[in-house]
């Protein structure tokens, strides 16, 4: 084996472990305490958030769910023209929060971490954390209200604040989603054996 194609594979097993997880999902979605028991590390980033910034651990897992399904390495689609030529993704989003590119940015200069990843479950739930902390602060929006954080996550906390997603019958159903999933969360995360 020649030493470029060893370097190769070593770059390349380096690559697929990074992120705090992989890129794939874990299984049983429909289940927090399966979810954090694949993935124990989760769990360690929701508390380390939810103790920073007072986010529960099942309002971080919902919002995360419909965000990346807790994919890593999690994209918007292409948008394409005609049919079949790429145009470039449908917005910047990327990672476990779908922080956008702007808003990724915003929240490492405020918080001085310049090293933090969006493929990082640690910094995701840091991110998410951060984000609706804010939003409690500038919006009034409970920790507890996960439909209400996730639209202003969604919309960005200017178009909350103007009612953007009230002409949006589809995010409505979404936030919904999220808030029952939430609440799903929330009773099985209190009968599960996680360790926290």
């Amino acid at each position: 084996m020649s030493r470029f194609f060893r370097a190769l594979v070593i770059v390349l097993l380096a690559a697929s472990c990074g992120g705090g997880g992989g890129t794939s999902a874990p299984r049983n979605l429909d289940n927090a305490c399966s979810i954090l028991q694949q993935r124990p590390g989760y769990m360690r980033a929701f508390r380390a958030a939810e103790r920073k910034w007072g986010v529960p651990v099942h309002v971080q897992m919902a919002s995360m769910y419909q965000e990346s399904k807790f994919k890593s390495d999690a994209r918007t689609p292409f948008r394409y023209t005609l049919g079949v030529i790429p145009m470039g993704r449908q917005s910047s989003a990327f990672g476990y929060s779908q922080a956008l590119d702007g808003t990724w940015q915003e929240y490492v200069d405020d918080q001085r971490k310049f090293r933090a990843r969006r493929n990082d479950i640690n910094d995701a739930a840091d991110f998410m954390g951060w984000y609706m902390a804010e939003s409690n602060r500038r919006l009034g929006i409970s920790m507890n209200d996960a439909r209400n954080q996730y639209l202003a996550y969604h919309e960005g906390r200017t178009g909350f604040a103007r009612g953007s997603y009230n002409s949006k019958a589809w995010l409505l159903r979404v936030a919904d989603e999220v808030a029952a999933r939430s609440v799903l969360y929330r009773g099985q995360l209190a009968t599960c054996r996680v360790r926290r």
